[in-house]
């Protein structure tokens, strides 16, 4: 007896029309679209706005296989905007997809739309890919650099390409570069604005460069000072007027350090007046330290210091609340100082202080406040309420 359609596919639920296999590689837009657009859409139909921000999430390689999906996506993957802005990090271990996916890809991707990058950041172990970057663009404005095994020759190449347009430049983890390199770099991208590197590749030559009367107003210094082996590292001192030029030519630059150092290594620091804006304190600093800052600093704006030892910081705070006049921001974390003594610094900066944290451990009584009375008397010179930091329990 011959079956129906029906009772076929009653048994046999795998065999569909092509009209029903279809249904199901749609889906609902409505909340996308709004009421009056609740209808069902293939995906290769979708607007290629919305498209376009699906393929700026993905990684490279992801990229690659979504534009293989139909002829509509494929276009979306060669429009220009998807390629101003670029995160390489292809750093995923050997076990990843990524060890199926040929070189050859990748650095084919990275030619064909290497012309329209302008923002750009690399942290990736494939320096090819670094290398066809700078080789084959030529409207690079922003990079940033991050444990990638970017050399001076590869600096070369990126200024040979990109001088007339390269703004910003984040370097970190970045050992093959020299300060000869850095130079270079400052000798022929006029247009920097903003840059940061590590403090071994600072040097006199390289803030004369900046201070040129060629080179636009740097905005931006960040300088990152790091030691992993204490006592193997011996860090050079950079002159006054070297810092003097700099402040001369762009006397509006911030000029950020970041510490992370031992106690015995700070010897070379501030002996004389720096003009840094900001200074963060990833491990422990000494009174001493605190002392030349508040000295030879006067431009500071910001100063976070995670640890000292469990000597008072009294006089050191009052000395850089009474000579640093542009200080607004103060963190401490694990240091030790008196009520007094706090109120006292709180009281010469007045208003001014728009940022203030302290840890409530970090605040010692005495005969004059007790912590019952310090967030009153505190709050009274800043003009608003204030209570210190809690530490949390877990």
């Amino acid at each position: 007896m011959k079956r129906t359609r029906q009772a076929v596919k009653a048994e046999y639920p795998v065999l569909q029309t092509r009209e029903e296999t279809k249904k199901q590689r749609t889906c609902f837009y409505g909340p996308v679209f709004g009421k009056s657009h609740m209808q069902t859409l293939d995906w290769g139909s979708l607007p290629h706005h919305i498209l376009l921000c699906i393929f700026q999430f993905l990684p490279l390689v992801d990229r690659a296989w979504a534009s293989s999906v139909c002829r509509r996506w494929n276009e979306v993957f060669h429009i220009p905007d998807l390629w101003r802005k670029f995160e390489f990090e292809l750093t995923q271990p050997a076990t990843s997809y990524l060890k199926s996916t040929h070189p050859d890809l990748i650095q084919q991707i990275i030619k064909r739309h290497a012309n329209h990058l302008q923002y750009v950041s690399f942290k990736t172990h494939f320096a090819s890919a670094l290398t066809v970057v700078f080789i084959n663009s030529k409207s690079l404005s922003s990079i940033k650099i991050d444990d990638t095994p970017v050399d001076d020759p590869s600096l070369k190449v990126l200024v040979a390409n990109n001088s007339d347009t390269l703004k910003l430049l984040k370097m970190s983890s970045c050992p093959h570069v020299s300060p000869a390199g850095i130079l270079c770099v400052a000798d022929q991208c006029h247009g920097l604005r903003e840059l940061a590197l590590n403090y071994y590749i600072l040097s006199d030559e390289l803030l004369l460069a900046l201070s040129s009367e060629k080179h636009v107003n740097l905005e931006h210094l960040r300088i990152d000072v790091v030691s992993e082996n204490p006592g193997q590292v011996e860090f050079h001192t950079i002159k006054k007027q070297s810092w003097d030029a700099l402040v001369k030519h762009s006397p509006k630059v911030s000029i950020v350090m970041y510490f992370f150092l031992y106690e015995e290594e700070f010897d070379a620091f501030f002996r004389e007046e720096t003009p840094v804006t900001h200074l963060y304190f990833g491990r422990a600093v000494s009174k001493a330290m605190l002392g030349r800052i508040g000295m030879n600093c006067p431009r500071l704006i910001e100063l976070v210091v995670c640890a000292n030892g469990l000597q008072p910081l009294d006089d050191e705070l009052i000395c850089i609340a009474e000579r640093c006049k542009n200080l607004t921001a103060m963190g401490l974390g694990e240091c030790e100082v008196t009520c007094r003594g706090f109120i006292e610094f709180v009281k010469m900066c007045g208003g001014r202080l728009t940022q203030l944290s302290i840890m409530e451990e970090v605040l010692i009584p005495d005969n004059d406040y007790n912590l019952d009375q310090i967030h009153s008397e505190v709050s009274k010179h800043l003009g608003r309420m204030w209570f210190p930091d809690m530490m949390p329990t877990w």
